[in-house]
């Protein structure tokens, strides 16, 4: 049995090693003290800014990956975590102002490097199609955890077994994302609402997508295990939660713009938090802290629900990312207090949930 500090050493030397480039930039580009501490403490903020965002993102990821083939786990705690630090933290940011700005990918750099203030107004000007993306899909995430007729455990019981009776109506889910989609477009000027709208329905399609695809690959080993083979492949669900991981990242990415507009500062302190987001995922599947947990996976859906809804509304209003984050920490706090109560009143049924 590994010890807590075995599943966290990796991020540890990692968060180490990111923090001496940042002192490394900050003298490099300052030549000052007191500015590279200041860098210094910009890129701690950001690294605990991110993983307070992340505390949910790594239960769901659990959640997915403990089904999942060995293989594909490997792989997607291998290059999947490369796609999210170097793609959604570093080329991300890079991408949308090479978009919004119609220019090159090294312009792009150049400009990041050279002129913050432009890049992070043009990043900024894109947070509105952003917002319709990754909220449409963090909800529907979080509301077909609740949505599913076999679902028979339940944390906030009132409202899960309200949900739960609708759980046969088909696609209510969607028609839920879509009615606050629409919702909120009615509150942005007439050119938002159509960039929020056609980002909103892309977030529906993808999640609707990469489901689709995650079932016809299971229909396709489905025939070859019956055929005899024994062949596995969890592709669907790698693609889902790289999607996810991106949606997960939006706001962290848009939010880090409040403390610094350096791309290079930004990219550190973020990929700090996505590396602790691998070793809580690693922690959550190696030990079966889920199944220990049973109300643990509730909070992290809950605190999806509601970061997917603050995205939405984000276009509109301008909500802080501590907020954001003091919210998911709460509800996963609270899941897993009710856990823990639950396990003491019922030892016998918990000892046999963990097996």
């Amino acid at each position: 049995m590994k010890t807590l500090r075995q599943y966290y050493t990796f991020s540890l030397g990692f968060t180490a090693l990111c923090f001496i480039l940042a002192a490394w930039y900050g003298w490099a580009s300052t030549g000052s003290v007191t500015a590279t501490l200041g860098i210094l403490w910009i890129v701690l903020v950001l690294s605990i800014l991110e993983v307070s965002l992340s505390f949910d993102n790594a239960v769901v990821n659990a959640t997915v990956l403990r089904d999942m083939d060995p293989v594909w786990q490997r792989r997607f705690l291998t290059i999947g975590i490369l796609i999210a630090v170097f793609g959604m933290r570093i080329v991300f940011p890079i991408a949308i102002v090479a978009i919004a700005a119609q220019v090159g990918p090294f312009e792009a750099i150049s400009l990041s490097l050279n002129d913050p203030d432009e890049y992070e107004r043009i990043v900024a000007g894109a947070h509105v199609g952003i917002a319709g993306f990754g909220g449409a899909f963090l909800a529907m995430v979080g509301l077909t955890f609740f949505f599913d007729h076999d679902k028979d455990v339940h944390w906030i019981d009132t409202i899960e077994k309200a949900i739960n009776k609708f759980s046969n109506v088909p696609a209510v889910e969607i028609g839920l994302v879509l009615s606050l989609i629409y919702f909120v477009s009615t509150l942005l000027s007439p050119e938002d609402a159509i960039t929020f709208l056609t980002a909103g329905v892309l977030g529906l399609v993808t999640y609707i997508a990469v489901h689709a695809l995650g079932a016809i690959i299971e229909q396709r080993e489905a025939r070859k295990k019956a055929a005899g083979e024994i062949v596995r492949s969890g592709l669907g669900g790698f693609l889902y939660l790289e999607v996810l991981d991106a949606s997960f990242s939006f706001d962290g990415v848009i939010g880090a713009f409040a403390l610094s507009n350096n791309m290079v500062i930004i990219a550190l302190g973020l990929s700090v938090g996505a590396m602790f987001v691998r070793s809580m995922t690693i922690h959550l599947v190696k030990t079966g802290t889920l199944a220990q947990y049973r109300y643990l996976e509730h909070g992290a859906f809950w605190a999806i629900i509601v970061l997917g809804v603050i995205m939405l509304l984000s276009a509109r209003y301008h909500i802080p990312e501590t907020i954001t984050g003091l919210i998911g920490a709460i509800l996963i706090g609270l899941s897993f207090w009710w856990s823990v109560r639950w396990n003491r009143k019922h030892p016998a049924d918990a000892s046999q949930q963990v097996e």
